[in-house]
């Protein structure tokens, strides 16, 4: 069975002063068996997080890295550095970083490999906006991204998953219903049986991602092929991100 992943990434928000207080609260929870409970702070935040998550069961990561080794880079955070705090998870490809900062599928390709090759978990944001959705080209369009995201990467063994954000629906309070994100995460799992194989197609896990709160998050967890999800304005605040982690089966 695959293990099930509640992932809060926090953008842009939250100290490093606020991330200890917010993480305070958060490792008191009781997380179910089976799943795994990721956040995801800035940098500036992240030596905090990982002091107060010590020994907790919650795992601290970083919501971006470069696909560069070291060097003349400037602004940019390498994997040594990462793995040097101790981070051994990362976001990439998230569509705020595809949208405003331009990064293409050969950036996020190459952010990919460079942490796979590191050993980190890589959870590899997909999602269309809502033009494309008016067009119905959502399936071509994502389908596009996966397979140029991960060209020439062979997935087999490593430690991917698939997070499926529809743009239209971040931070928009619009909702994807619970059948049309089940309906586009079995579409990305098939596709990567076309590319990889049935194994890796039934183990791959893949997450929603994109206004998921308290009075949805029990219908997208109870999809087939659903793993979880990755959630953003929720996970700010202890109150609403407990909520997610205590959902009812």
């Amino acid at each position: 069975m695959r293990k099930k992943i509640i992932a809060g990434n926090w953008k842009m928000n939250i100290n490093h002063l606020e991330a200890e207080k917010l993480l305070e609260d958060l490792v008191k929870c009781d997380i179910k068996d089976n799943h795994e409970v990721i956040v995801f702070p800035p940098f500036t935040s992240i030596p905090a997080a990982l002091k107060v998550a010590l020994n907790s069961e919650i795992r601290v990561g970083a919501q971006n890295i470069s696909q560069y080794e070291n060097g003349a880079y400037t602004g940019e955070i390498s994997s040594d550095m990462l793995l040097t705090l101790g981070v051994k998870d990362v976001i990439v490809g998230h569509s705020e970083r595809r949208e405003i900062f331009k990064e293409d599928n050969e950036i996020v390709r190459d952010k990919a490999k460079k942490a796979l090759e590191d050993g980190f978990h890589v959870i590899l944001c997909l999602g269309e906006n809502q033009e494309i959705r008016d067009r119905s080209k959502e399936e071509d369009f994502v389908k596009n991204q996966l397979i140029n995201s991960l060209k020439n990467i062979d997935i087999r063994g490593k430690n991917i998953i698939l997070a499926y954000e529809p743009i239209w629906a971040i931070g928009t309070g619009k909702t994807c219903s619970g059948e049309d994100a089940e309906k586009m995460c079995f579409f990305i799992r098939k596709t990567i049986k076309e590319l990889y194989g049935e194994d890796e197609a039934s183990l791959i896990r893949i997450l929603y991602g994109g206004s998921v709160k308290a009075e949805n998050i029990s219908d997208l967890m109870a999809r087939d092929n659903i793993d979880g999800v990755l959630v953003g304005g929720a996970s700010l605040k202890s109150e609403s991100f407990k909520k997610l982690i205590n959902y009812e089966v």
